[in-house]
């Protein structure tokens, strides 16, 4: 029996939890990759590319990208560095292609750098409201969040990208990134955007380990997580997926709102308003998910 039995059907539908990057150079892995189960492919140009092989992994995605539905999940692309050299070919190759569903943006200081690909990938024929994800790999662009996070209402989500951002703090330990974390939580919220996804576990051997570190960020207010290998997926999504008792209370908020409307007091004296109700069906969306893992 579906979750939503009974409540109000203008729901939110498939929230991502799982985003597998991929290499751009490796057009065959991608493929395959689209076809592993995770919610969003993102096609990587940067860290995953070496430099003599970017315009390889450029054409290969653009080839992929020709074709308006290239595999079963949607396809992102993340471009090179904004502040190097690469990103506004990238940017230009690929976003006027039916294929692309969103651009990652990384080593993103600032809203000026977002606007501008927003303006590049306009001048390609892109779409009108491109999804564009910036990622925050430094202190400055943690400082900036929030001003990154509304720059463009093509803004559809904020990433931390936490090898870069360890390098640029100079941290060692999880300690040190548990304030830019929170950042990019609060940020994401009070830009109206989806709660972010968790930067990637880079160890893929260690699945215990991977559940533990989702817990604590879920903790944290994260939603989901990037993965380098499609054995995290199954992990990533479990331990995202709502428990009973969450799905229970959301059930108890969406009815209550549909039947009354507004802003209102549930009868265990809990205040629910428009937030409260968005999280709780966005919960029960997560829940239709559980026969499948």
């Amino acid at each position: 029996m579906s979750v939503w039995e009974g409540l109000p059907a203008d729901r939110p539908v498939n929230t991502p939890l799982t985003w597998l990057y991929v290499p751009g150079d490796r057009p065959g892995v991608v493929v395959k990759a689209l076809s592993a189960g995770a919610d969003v492919v993102l096609v990587d140009l940067e860290d995953a590319v070496a430099p003599d092989r970017k315009a390889y992994a450029r054409d290969a995605t653009a080839e992929l990208l020709a074709d308006p539905s290239p595999g079963p999940s949607p396809v992102h692309v993340r471009i090179n560095a904004l502040d190097g050299p690469l990103a506004e070919a990238d940017v230009r190759a690929v976003a006027g292609l039916p294929g692309l569903a969103g651009l990652r943006l990384p080593k993103t200081n600032g809203p000026a750098e977002v606007r501008e690909v927003a303006r590049w990938a306009a001048g390609a024929g892109g779409r009108e409201g491109l999804a564009l994800y910036p990622i925050l790999e430094s202190a400055l662009g943690v400082e900036r969040a929030y001003e990154i996070a509304t720059a463009t209402p093509a803004v559809r989500g904020l990433a931390l990208g936490e090898a870069d951002l360890r390098a640029d703090l100079g941290v060692h330990d999880e300690a040190g990134l548990a304030w830019p974390r929170s950042r990019a939580v609060v940020a994401a919220r009070a830009a109206g955007l989806a709660p972010p996804a968790q930067s990637v576990f880079a160890d893929v051997r260690d699945l215990e380990g991977l559940a533990a570190s989702c817990a604590r960020g879920r903790a944290l207010g994260f939603l989901g997580r990037a993965a380098i290998h499609p054995r995290q997926l199954p992990v990533i999504e479990r331990a995202y997926l709502p428990t009973a008792e969450e799905v229970r209370a959301a059930q108890d908020i969406v009815r209550a709102a549909f039947t009354d409307g507004g802003a209102l007091a549930l009868p265990d004296g809990r205040f629910v308003d428009a937030a409260v109700v968005a999280g709780a069906r966005r919960t029960l969306d997560l829940a239709e998910r559980r026969q499948r893992v």
